[in-house]
């Protein structure tokens, strides 16, 4: 006879588990994995969205938080999270925003989500698109990389999510500009934050973290400040409370990500989580005191200038996402 499975009770109401919180050694059912899930992100939005009690404009438009959605697990809990939390004020106006980089068979599925999410949320969908910015779709990006690798020593190497990264991030910058938003709020949860900290760590870039958001503390002017709701949660968790809450999120993977850097660097701190529970908020308890030490040094922040070519906010005479655009134009 087969030994019966010891189901774990909720360490706060005594219902079924459905999940053990190894770090903290509690099981939680998913009312209170909810409920958790709720009361950290809520915390981190006071922390980082400090407003008054009427934010709204001296013309009387109001406060415009973007939230960048992609259609997948993290986005949906972070735009359902912050409409619950603060969508009943009036004051507030909050716009979801999805970039479509132009993948067959990945995005427009995973757009449907956002859109019927946004839908269901009553909340405004806007959306920009690789070729709207004049850049190429990313599988005609892709297509092209051998013969840039070719062309381009700094090129030779690089995976697609290098080219896709840079293009994300000016297709966020522009959702900002064409929404007037005045934050962006990011999806990045716990396992993202530290695997950015480590690859930062491996080369040696530790100004690149300090950069990471939340930025509301240390705008860069010119840009919308990214904050974060949901650096502290696990990836685990979030994708448990996105199922049970039913929220439409799409399952897939980019077709394009095997092999990045990053899926190593995920690997890694899956292996270390599991060794040692709490690795991830140690990682991202580092980040915080290295922060403050930088902070207390008086350290003069890196300088930022705008591209010459697209007068976008960068660290060089020409942006990486031109030098990317005009690599592109040669093949």
């Amino acid at each position: 006879m087969c030994a019966a499975i010891s189901i774990k009770k909720c360490s706060k109401c005594h219902s079924q588990s459905i999940l053990h919180q190894a770090y903290s050694g509690q099981h939680l059912c998913g009312k209170c994995l909810s409920n958790s899930i709720r009361k950290r992100t809520a915390k981190e939005l006071r922390k980082q969205l400090i407003l008054p009690k009427n934010a709204r404009h001296e013309d009387g438009s109001p406060f415009r938080l973007l939230v960048a959605v992609s259609g997948g697990k993290d986005s949906a809990v972070l735009l359902s999270m912050i409409v619950d939390i603060i969508g009943k004020r009036r004051d507030i106006e909050i716009i979801a925003g999805c970039v479509d980089e132009g993948i067959q068979g990945y995005r427009k599925p995973s757009m449907e989500c956002a859109m019927n999410l946004s839908k269901d949320l009553g909340i405004r969908f806007e959306t920009i698109s690789y070729p709207e910015m004049g850049y190429e779709r990313m599988d005609s990006v892709v297509s092209k990389m051998p013969k840039i690798g070719n062309l381009h020593d700094e090129a030779n190497g690089m995976m697609p999510c290098s080219f896709c990264g840079v293009f994300r991030r000016q297709g966020l910058n522009a959702l900002a500009h064409k929404t007037n938003a005045d934050v962006m709020a990011l999806g990045h949860n716990l396992d993202d934050m530290a695997q950015s900290i480590l690859m930062n760590l491996q080369k040696g870039e530790v100004e690149r973290s300090i950069r990471l958001a939340p930025h509301t503390n240390s705008p860069l002017e010119g840009l919308a400040p990214r904050i974060v709701p949901l650096r502290w949660i696990p990836e685990q968790e979030i994708h448990a409370h996105a199922v049970i809450s039913n929220l439409p999120f799409f399952h897939g993977d980019c077709p394009h990500a095997p092999g990045a850097m990053r899926q190593l660097s995920r690997g890694i701190i899956a292996s270390l989580e599991e060794q040692t529970p709490g690795t991830r908020h140690g990682l991202l308890h580092s980040l915080e005191e290295i922060r403050r030490l930088y902070r207390d040094s008086k350290t003069e922040s890196p300088k930022i200038k705008n591209c010459s070519l697209c007068d976008e906010v960068t660290s060089r005479d020409i942006c990486q996402a031109c030098t990317m655009k005009k690599w592109l134009s040669e093949v």
